[in-house]
């Protein structure tokens, strides 16, 4: 018996590999783990005799032989995809209920890090998640990755297999350092879905921090710091095009960071954030080049750059939503920081052996360091709680090492926080000029 077993269950294993390869599910896009299908087969096997030691007592029914051939299959398929990065853990919901209708939601930046999970919780919510990244091979190893995550997590290969199937993910290419590429995202989303192109949020999440020790300026392809360029200038000019998209009552979410501020502990190291009187793009839009090094008109500072950008995400936010409370809009805009993640994406240019020595000495020893795993709930909390889209232009932040609480923090010891002194003193006129220079630089 156990022989025709294995023998039917090859024949079923090559059926469905071939079935499942001829639609959309292909062994590139899938890649579910062996342990999935070890799991289901250990389910088949718990119908054993268990007085039976060489398995003669398998009851050969239908639910059994369904189980056996998609545990074969899957293993198949495990082999035969070498292009999808395998993710031992995959992100479970967050603790509070989610209550709203399924939506359309927007992130950049969402093949690694705090854009990877939170792309995987709201997808496994049911929600639709437009995967914007640097480049559609990045968005696609994205949308592979969460399928392979979702189906590693799974006690079941048929339920992995179904859960594949019904989730929404769309990568797509939007490189914010070039505004041709964000142009060329936009009005392709907008020929894809016609009069269904609306967004319910948006989350600029993506950005780059060059190596602190980094001495040369990088620029975007129309010229900009590369810093500033990516994490400012790019989400500014792209949330210029999403703005006719979003919904009357739809939310943007910006992903900031402490370390705009030089009053907190990480801000306080180095060189600090600041703009100053915006010297470096008054200038810029004066000569007519567009070109500037740092947003004060200071001497480069890889360091400081990132801060500043952060710093400019919080005014960013502050602004934006001003502009919308005058216009009467219902839309509201807020940023918040994840915390202190250094197993991410955002730490690619920075020295290797020191990143793993910080990462385990922030995270494991001295818990001040927060996981991507948390850095995604933050994300996913700010996209969908009813609470935080209450009241716009606000800052969330939690407690260094609230990570220990999981996502039972969000609400609680994550929570809204007051900006820098220079980002609340910039609401009285500093925010407008800002934003006007922004809209010079890109071209608005």
């Amino acid at each position: 018996m156990t022989k025709l077993l294995s023998s039917i269950t090859a024949l079923a294993a090559a059926l469905l590999l071939q079935a499942l390869s001829s639609s959309s599910f292909t062994p590139t896009t899938i890649g579910i783990s062996l342990r999935a299908a070890s799991r289901t087969i250990q389910k088949l096997h718990s119908q054993q005799n268990p007085n039976d030691d060489n398995g003669n007592g398998i009851e050969l029914n239908r639910r059994s032989f369904n189980k056996a051939s998609a545990a074969a299959a899957l293993s198949t398929l495990l082999v035969t995809s070498s292009n999808v990065p395998f993710l031992p853990v995959s992100p479970a919901l967050a603790a509070y209920e989610d209550t709203k209708p399924k939506q359309r939601i927007l992130i950049t930046g969402s093949n690694s890090g705090i854009g990877l999970d939170a792309a995987q919780r709201l997808a496994l919510r049911g929600h639709e998640v437009i995967l914007a990244c640097r480049t559609l091979a990045k968005a696609n190893i994205a949308a592979d990755t969460i399928k392979t995550n979702i189906a590693n997590d799974s006690e079941d290969a048929l339920e992995a297999i179904a859960t594949i199937k019904n989730i929404k993910l769309f990568p797509m290419e939007c490189d914010l350092a070039d505004l041709k590429s964000i142009d060329k995202f936009v009005n392709d989303w907008k020929k894809t879905n016609g009069d269904s192109a609306s967004f319910d949020a948006v989350c600029y999440n993506a950005g780059v921090a060059r190596n602190t020790e980094a001495t040369d300026v990088l620029r975007t392809a129309q010229g900009f710091e590369l810093t500033i360029g990516v994490n400012h200038l790019g989400h500014f000019y792209l949330n210029n095009k999403l703005m006719p998209l979003i919904k009357d009552t739809g939310r943007i979410v910006v992903t900031a960071s402490s370390v705009h501020d030089p009053d907190s502990p990480g801000g306080a190291q180095g060189k600090t954030a600041t703009l100053g009187d915006l010297k470096g793009f008054e200038d810029a839009v004066a000569s007519g080049t567009k070109k500037f090094d740092m947003v004060d008109g200071g001497p480069f500072n890889a360091d400081k750059a990132y801060k500043d950008s952060k710093l400019c995400n919080v005014l960013f936010t502050r602004e934006l939503q001003r502009r919308l409370d005058e216009s009467g809009s219902k839309i509201t805009v807020n940023s918040f920081t994840p915390g202190l993640i250094v197993g991410t994406g955002l730490f690619r240019d920075q020295n290797p052996v020191f990143t793993k020595l910080f990462d385990v000495a922030a995270t494991n020893l001295l818990k001040v360091g927060e996981t991507a795993h948390y850095g995604g709930g933050a994300l996913e909390y700010m996209t969908l709680s009813s609470k935080v889209g209450e009241k716009g232009g606000e800052y969330y932040f939690s407690a260094p090492g609230s990570s220990k609480y999981g996502d039972a923090a969000f609400g609680k010891q994550f929570d809204v926080s007051e900006v820098s002194k220079e980002a609340l003193a910039a609401d009285s006129g500093k925010g407008k000029r800002f934003w006007e220079l922004s809209e010079k630089l890109v071209g608005i």
